[in-house]
């Protein structure tokens, strides 16, 4: 039996809402991206120019690169997890689905937080713990619509974004860990750097950027917000969570996400929300309140003040 998630205070919880306004925005930016670049190509210009900004504020705060390979280690198997993976099958997925859509299935990235953590050990399944999976899992099937809605170019870009969900269910145990102790500087820098290496020659060998059609103001626009504010900024925000209230509780930013995604898709790419998208989102949020224990402890409170 693997010990019980973290709890958070009131100052982890404005974090958490701060973050989930950064990379809310992040579907935003990138569904404009990849309307004109290739998902790769995007995800290397997020990941290197957020590595550009941090890395002068790295050595100012008197951080040090790692001087060996095995001290690299550590945040080459995070930028593949937390970075390469997601982003690369995220964006992609968004060249099929909308924003909105895209937004709640990367909000079943705490329910697959859930069963990496419990399946290697690091965290208990209680039995709240597995309603709250369920519960996930019958939101996204509502989102599927019985299956009306995995038609085509659509069931892959669903299929692609739940990938980069579970992928940053495993970047959680990876930070679990690899990365205790490390200041969330250097583990924003450096996993970025990693990301950067990883993706330079893939880029180049697939996508051929320098045959590319120079992309219009508002992408480059949307590439300087996606790398500074949703990466660089949103990273130094999200490991000072990991460190005070573990990489379980960071990952229920993304039942927040969903509500500025949609809203952006809706206000400035005239995505429709439908009935279905609400609902979805809704029975998914609902089962991230069970696992987290919020809705099983005001219900146990109520009853102790009736009796």
């Amino acid at each position: 039996m693997g010990p019980v998630a973290k709890s958070m205070d009131a100052q982890d919880w404005g974090l958490l809402v701060f973050l989930s306004i950064l990379w809310g925005a992040t579907f935003f930016w990138a569904g404009v991206a990849v309307k004109e670049l290739p998902p790769l190509t995007v995800v290397l210009i997020r990941v290197g120019l957020a590595a550009l900004v941090l890395l002068p504020l790295l050595f100012w705060a008197g951080h040090r690169l790692p001087r060996s390979v095995s001290g690299w280690v550590p945040f080459l198997g995070m930028g593949l997890l937390n970075n390469v993976l997601p982003f690369g099958f995220i964006f992609a997925g968004q060249t099929q689905i909308g924003v909105g859509l895209s937004a709640i299935i990367n909000s079943m990235t705490p329910l697959f937080t859930v069963l990496v953590m419990a399946g290697f050990g690091e965290e208990r399944l209680t039995r709240l713990r597995l309603i709250g999976v369920l519960m996930g899992v019958a939101g996204v099937g509502v989102l599927n619509g019985g299956g009306a809605a995995l038609q085509g170019g659509q069931m892959l870009g669903i299929a692609l974004c739940m990938a980069g969900a579970m992928s940053y269910g495993f970047a959680a145990l990876w930070a679990r860990r690899r990365l205790v102790g490390v200041p969330p500087l250097k583990s924003a820098t450096c996993q970025l750097m990693c990301s950067t290496a990883i993706l330079l020659p893939v880029v180049t060998l697939i996508d051929r950027p320098w045959t590319l059609a120079m992309p219009s103001d508002g992408v480059l626009y949307a590439m300087l917000a996606l790398a500074v504010l949703g990466t660089a900024l949103a990273y130094l925000v999200f490991f000072r969570i990991v460190a005070s209230a573990g990489p379980s509780n960071v990952m229920l930013v993304t039942l927040l996400i969903p509500v500025t995604a949609i809203l952006l898709g809706w206000a400035l790419l005239d995505e429709a929300v439908t009935a279905r998208d609400l609902i979805g989102a809704g029975v998914i949020g609902l089962g991230l309140l069970f696992i987290d224990g919020r809705i099983p402890s005001r219900l146990g409170g109520l009853r102790r003040a009736r009796s």
